[in-house]
C-alpha cells in the first residue's frame, strides 16, 4: 500500500517497529544485571573524588550519590512503563508528545549528549590500554603532546584501538550487549569487592580520609556554606543518568512484564551506585596510608600493583568500561539516529555513527577537570535534557493517562501529527523551561567573557535539571488541555 511504504520510508523501519513477541524475553535479573553493569565503572568510581574536592566528607558523598539515584530511578520507572507497555523505543514514545517529526529535536539532542558520554567512556578504555602498554614497554608509548590534539601519539593510538572494540557489538545489535551485561555483571561485582579487600589488608584499615569531617563543619575551611555545594552537586548526581531515564524504553521494551522493569531498576541502579562510590572513597583513603597520597585513578592505582595483578586489573578495567559504553551509550543514541533517518539509518548504522563522533569531540577534553565534569558538562546537559523528561512524563502520564495509539506513532497524518508533524506546545513548554537555565550555563562554562551576567541566574543553574522538569511540566499541560478532553471523550485507544 502506498500509505505504508511513505510511512516506512519516513517514520518506519525495522528496528524501530514494536518489539516481536520472541523478542520480550529481559527478566527483572537482566535488568538488574544490566545497570549493575553499566554502574560499576571508572566514572562512577571517581564521582565521590569530585565531591569531596568540593567539600563534602566521605559518608556525605556517598549519601548524596545514593539520594540521587533514587530521585532519577523515579522517572526511570515511569518512563520504563511505555516501553514494556507499547514495545516500542524512546524515539518512538516521544513522538506522542514532540509530533512524529518533532521527535527528531529530543533525539537528536539525546544522541548528542550520548556520544560525548560514548567518546568519555572510550578515552578511559584507551587509557587503560595506554597503561599496559607502557608497563610491558617500559614506558615506550609516552611521547610528545600533539599540538592541537592535546594528548601523545600512544595515547591516541591506544584510544583508537579501544574505540574499534565497539563495532563488532554494534554491528550484532542489543542482544549481544544483553549477554556481555549479563555475564559480566556478577564478575564486576567479585573484583570490586577484591579490590576492597586488597586496600583494606594492605593498608591495614581505610584510612583517615574515610572518617575525615567535611569542610562544611564548624571548624572548617566552607563552614555555613554546606547547602550551597549541595545543590548543583546534588543535581549532577540526578543529571547523571538523566540520559538513560529519557531512552529506557530503549530497553524496557524487550521486558517480559512491567514487573521485570520495576523490580530490577530498583535492585540495580541506587545501591550499586552508592556502594561502588563508597568503594572508591574506601579505597583512595587507603591509598594514601599505602602510597603516601590519594589515588582516585583506578588505572592509575591499578599501575601501581605488582606483578601479573597489574595487566589483570587493567584488562579488567578495559573490559568493564567496553560493557558499560555499549549498554549506557551505543543502544540508544543507535536508536535515536535511526528515529532521525529511519529511510537510511538502522541500529548497526546508527552505532557506527555515535563512534564517530565519539572521537570528533575530543572527549579527552571535557573531562580535564572536575569543574568541567561535574559542573560544566553533568549539570549543563541536565539542563538541556530534563525539560524533555518533564514533557514526556506529563504528556504520557497526566494528558494521555499512559494511553497510547501505537499504529498513529507511524503516520504522518494521525493523531500525533499536530501541525506538520511538529507539536508547538511541546516545542513551548521546552523552550521556556530551557532558557532560565542559559545565563547561568555560560556563566560556568565561559566566566571571563560573562562575568556580568547577574547571580540570581547562576542560583537557578544550581537546580537545572529540577528548574528544567517542573517548568517544563507546569508549562505544558495547560497548552495540551485541549488535547486531554479529546482523550477523555474518545474510546480506550488501541493497545499493544
Amino acid at each position: 500500500m502506498s500509505e505504508n511504504n511513505s510511512n516506512a520510508s519516513e517514520l518506519w523501519n525495522e528496528d524501530l517497529a514494536p518489539t516481536a513477541p520472541d523478542h520480550r524475553t529481559w527478566r527483572w535479573h537482566h535488568y538488574a544485571a544490566l545497570w549493575t553493569g553499566m554502574v560499576v565503572c571508572i566514572p562512577v568510581y571517581v564521582l565521590a573524588a569530585g565531591l569531596i574536592e568540593q567539600g563534602f566528607s566521605a559518608l556525605q558523598a556517598v549519601g548524596m550519590v545514593l539520594l540521587g539515584n533514587a530521585v532519577i530511578l523515579i522517572p526511570m520507572v515511569l518512563i520504563g512503563h511505555s516501553g514494556t507497555r507499547y514495545r516500542i523505543p524512546f524515539a518512538v514514545v516521544v513522538r506522542s508528545s514532540f509530533g512524529v517529526r518533532g521527535n527528531k529535536l529530543p533525539a537528536f539532542l539525546r544522541a548528542i549528549i550520548a556520544c560525548g558520554w560514548f567518546g568519555i567512556q572510550c578515552w578511559v578504555g584507551g587509557s587503560a590500554i595506554y597503561a599496559i602498554g607502557n608497563i610491558l614497554l617500559h614506558g615506550a608509548l609516552v611521547g610528545p603532546k600533539i599540538g592541537w590534539l592535546g594528548i601523545d601519539l600512544g595515547q591516541s593510538t591506544c584510544f583508537l584501538a579501544f574505540w574499534a572494540m565497539h563495532l563488532y557489538f554494534i554491528a550484532r545489535g542489543p542482544e549481544s550487549i544483553r549477554w556481555i551485561e549479563t555475564f559480566s555483571a556478577p564478575v564486576k561485582i567479585l573484583i570490586v569487592l577484591a579490590l576492597l579487600w586488597w586496600a583494606y589488608s594492605r593498608a591495614g584499615g581505610f584510612g583517615a580520609m574515610l572518617f575525615a569531617p567535611s569542610q562544611f563543619s564548624a571548624g572548617g575551611e566552607k563552614a555555613g556554606k554546606f547547602w550551597v555545594a549541595f545543590w548543583p552537586s546534588f543535581t549532577a548526581m540526578v543529571g547523571l543518568w538523566s540520559t538513560l531515564a529519557m531512552n529506557i524504553p530503549d530497553f524496557t521494551r524487550f521486558a517480559k512484564t512491567q514487573r521485570d522493569q520495576y523490580i530490577g531498576q530498583a535492585i540495580g541502579l541506587p545501591l550499586p551506585m552508592a556502594a561502588l562510590a563508597f568503594v572508591g572513597v574506601a579505597v583512595t583513603s587507603a591509598t594514601v596510608s599505602i602510597y603516601g597520597k590519594a589515588i582516585w585513578d583506578p588505572i592509575d592505582l591499578a599501575s601501581r600493583m605488582e606483578g601479573v595483578a597489574v595487566a589483570i586489573g587493567l584488562a579488567i578495567i578495559t573490559i568493564d568500561t567496553l560493557c558499560v559504553n555499549l549498554a549506557a551509550n551505543t543502544v540508544g543514541p543507535a536508536y535515536d539516529f535511526s528515529a532521525i533517518f529511519p529511510k537510511h539509518v538502522n541500529f548497526s548504522r546508527g552505532g557506527y555513527i555515535t563512534a564517530v563522533i565519539g572521537v570528533v569531540i575530543m572527549p579527552w577534553r571535557l573531562i580535564e577537570s572536575t569543574q568541567g565534569y561535574i559542573f560544566t558538562w553533568l549539570i549543563g546537559y541536565g539542563a538541556l535534557l530534563g525539560p524533555v523528561l518533564g514533557i514526556m512524563l506529563a504528556d504520557y502520564w497526566l494528558i494521555r493517562r499512559g494511553r497510547l495509539n501505537v499504529n498513529d506513532l507511524f503516520k504522518t497524518d494521525g493523531q500525533y501529527q499536530y501541525r506538520n508533524g511538529w507539536n508547538p506546545s511541546a516545542i513551548a513548554a521546552f523552550v521556556i523551561a530551557v532558557l532560565p537555565n542559559i545565563p547561568g550555563f555560560l556563566t560556568i562554562a565561559f566566566p571571563r567573557q560573562f562575568q556580568w551576567v547577574p547571580g540570581g541566574f547562576k542560583e537557578i543553574y544550581n537546580y537545572a535539571w529540577f528548574v528544567g522538569v517542573f517548568i517544563s511540566m507546569l508549562v505544558y499541560v495547560p497548552l495540551m488541555a485541549g488535547e486531554r478532553q479529546r482523550l477523555d471523550a474518545d474510546l480506550p485507544m488501541e493497545q499493544v
